[in-house]
């Protein structure tokens, strides 16, 4: 919502600045030069990055216009699952959970969270980590290491679609002046043509300049700034179960390994004390 608002207020206050000097808005469209800064664009964008990174982008390129599922209630989700596992562990021991990290989906414990069971990326890295925790053979610095070398490359394997569009807004200036070039050399051979004429050649000329501009970083541009945001909330998902996890690995109590998780959340999304444990005692209640 927020990004086609965002495209209302570049349009409005651009064209609306420009109309509002009395110039007139039909001479900004130029079909064939927005063809030629497009096309060129996306040409390059082929040429430069592989089809796992075209695919990775196209993908990405919708999550724009939605909001971010990580929220309050996405993180308390989150938390009041990760205690009830831990409080399943400490009860009835690590075996207990086997069933439950082999079929999450099957699981009574992960299906009352429904929002976190559809990430699928999430719920593999809690039972991945959980199993490793039932296997018995490694230790909390040996699994923290594991832990931070997945985040890492999750974290760079999400950057791939921002760093595209980054690049593609980078180019679209120049293919402007592209467009616009190509204006001035129609204009060139245009010479022998009246001055009010030719005037109207190179005015079609520089729109290419300004459409290269305003696509750059009107448009294109920000969407990689949003991708890059929209990553960092993802990963701070894998920070607290990572954290949550390892506090309990190092003995401490569900209730204060959860809390360990919590205290790493953003302080926009983190709830208090006593709405986690509201949200546990409500969960628990099910």
């Amino acid at each position: 919502m927020f990004v086609i608002i965002g495209y209302i207020v570049v349009i409005g206050a651009v064209f609306g600045g420009y109309a509002a000097t009395g110039a007139h808005l039909a001479v900004l469209w130029q079909p064939l030069e927005l063809v030629m800064i497009f096309g060129a664009a996306l040409g390059a964008f082929f040429v430069g990055n592989t089809p796992k990174a075209v695919k990775a982008t196209m993908k990405a390129l919708p999550t724009v216009f939605k909001g971010s599922k990580f929220t309050r209630d996405m993180y308390m989700e989150l938390m009041s699952l990760l205690f009830d596992v831990l409080s399943k562990v400490r009860k009835e021991g690590l075996m207990s959970i086997e069933g439950d990290i082999e079929s999450p989906e099957q699981s009574p414990v992960f299906s009352k969270y429904p929002a976190v069971l559809a990430d699928h990326h999430i719920v593999e890295f809690i039972t991945d980590y959980l199993r490793l925790m039932v296997s018995g053979n490694m230790d909390a610095f040996q699994i923290e290491n594991l832990m931070d070398n997945e985040i890492e490359t999750h974290h760079h394997e999400g950057a791939l679609p921002a760093q595209c569009i980054a690049k593609l807004g980078d180019g679209l200036p120049a293919f402007g002046i592209v467009a616009a070039v190509m204006g001035v050399v129609h204009t060139m051979e245009s010479v022998g043509m009246p001055p009010a004429e030719l005037g109207i050649l190179i005015a079609h000329a520089l729109v290419g300049t300004f459409l290269g501009i305003l696509l750059a970083y009107g448009f294109v541009g920000p969407l990689s700034g949003l991708l890059e945001q929209k990553l960092e909330e993802s990963t701070k998902m894998f920070q607290t179960v990572k954290v949550t996890l390892l506090a309990s690995l190092n003995g401490y109590a569900p209730a204060l390994s959860v809390e360990f998780g919590r205290k790493v959340l953003y302080s926009t999304e983190r709830p208090t004390f006593a709405e986690l444990e509201d949200h546990i005692k409500k969960a628990k209640s099910k």
